[in-house]
């Protein structure tokens, strides 16, 4: 499932609100939303329109909220995701093409801003490695968790946002509330628990009640908005429960590459030189069954990382890539240990559908 760039993906949610997209081109949103006084645009880290719509007894209020559906970006990953929905761009266009990106002194981790030579902002300047303007210049109030306030990638995705932070979850709600008593027309506001339980314990018990927290949160805001204000909350993906375990490359595929990046489920595989070809026979022989094995210039020519991909950012893809099918997940040395079951990036309509609620008060 490939995004739906132009009128039904994250990316078109903050240019329909702030009238800072192509003009034309049809926006996601109803229009009553577009009439509001003031918008507050929620980010639930992790929420999947499916595994939403297979729970609606553990998520009343989402589920009576507006609905419709609509896809993420391609990674179907949080750095990119919420960089094209900060940004309004595709992720060809902003550049942070996946979790971790090669540079020229290793692997950047983009949500830790780390290389194998430690920080590095520095040697990358968020800035200026994500050049494109967040919220269209506007400079409206950004709200995540305190600890994020002032993270590289949050420097980067966040750039012209004016960046705030809260350190409970009983806070959003009245950070939000205060923001627009203070006469704020839109606010951004994140929240990543349902990500986190997921990626640890996928769709059982932890993450129904992970789910009611989500729930209650998003009730709690619409008890105190401002007459006039709407809410639009989605999210930047959904999660496929990959509990059968890590895949090991292939030999014969490591023999060709010298390097990889992205995400277990969206791997990117960067060749040895003159040996592109090679890597990408040899991954296709190899992993045909586990994932959809692409070069980097058909992924560009079908329009994955959006209408628009740059110098900087093709210079960042590897030459080949495995997405993972069905619930298939690529190991790697440092790939955050195979306790992680709860996984995402692929294209998979588990990942790369979610869910856009609206309400107006």
């Amino acid at each position: 499932m490939l995004p739906a760039y132009g009128g039904g993906c994250v990316a078109d949610i903050v240019p329909a609100i702030l009238e800072t997209g192509i003009q034309g081109r049809p926006g996601p949103l109803p229009p009553e939303i577009l009439d509001a006084r003031a918008v507050v645009v929620l980010i639930l880290d992790g929420l999947g329109a499916e595994q939403l719509a297979a729970r609606p007894r553990i998520a009343p209020t989402l589920h009576e909220m507006h609905a419709s559906t609509i896809t993420t970006v391609a990674p179907s990953t949080t750095a990119s995701a919420l960089t094209s929905i900060a940004t309004g761009v595709g992720v060809g266009e902003h550049g942070i093409v996946g979790y971790r990106i090669r540079t020229e002194d290793g692997n950047l981790n983009i949500l830790k801003w780390r290389t194998p030579q430690g920080d590095g902002v520095d040697r990358h300047p968020p800035e200026r490695f994500q050049p494109v303007a967040s919220f269209g210049g506007q400079r409206p109030p950004a709200l995540q968790r305190d600890a994020y306030r002032k993270s590289g990638f949050s420097r980067a995705y966040l750039r012209d946002a004016r960046r705030f932070g809260y350190k409970m979850l009983s806070s959003l709600a009245v950070e939000v509330r205060q923001l627009l008593a203070a006469g704020e027309s839109f606010v951004y506001a994140y929240y990543e628990g349902l990500d986190i339980v997921a990626h640890e314990h996928a769709f059982g018990e932890h993450y129904e009640a992970e789910l009611r927290a989500c729930d209650r949160l998003v009730a709690d805001l619409l008890t105190v908005l401002p007459r006039g204000t709407a809410v639009v909350a989605t999210s930047d993906h959904g999660l496929v429960d990959c509990s059968g375990g890590l895949v090991k490359i292939d030999g014969a595929v490591l023999d060709c590459a010298r390097a990889e990046s992205g995400e277990a489920r969206f791997r990117w595989l960067h060749a040895r030189p003159g040996r592109s070809g090679d890597l990408y026979e040899a991954a296709a022989d190899a992993h045909a069954e586990q994932a959809w094995v692409h070069t980097a210039e058909e992924m560009i020519d079908a329009g994955w990382l959006g209408p628009v991909v740059t110098d900087a950012a093709r210079a960042r893809l590897g030459d080949v890539a495995l997405v993972a099918r069905d619930a298939w997940a690529f190991s790697h040395p440092d790939d955050g240990a195979p306790r992680i079951i709860g996984r995402h990036g692929s294209l998979t309509s588990a990942e790369m559908l979610v869910p856009l609620l609206v309400y107006t008060s």
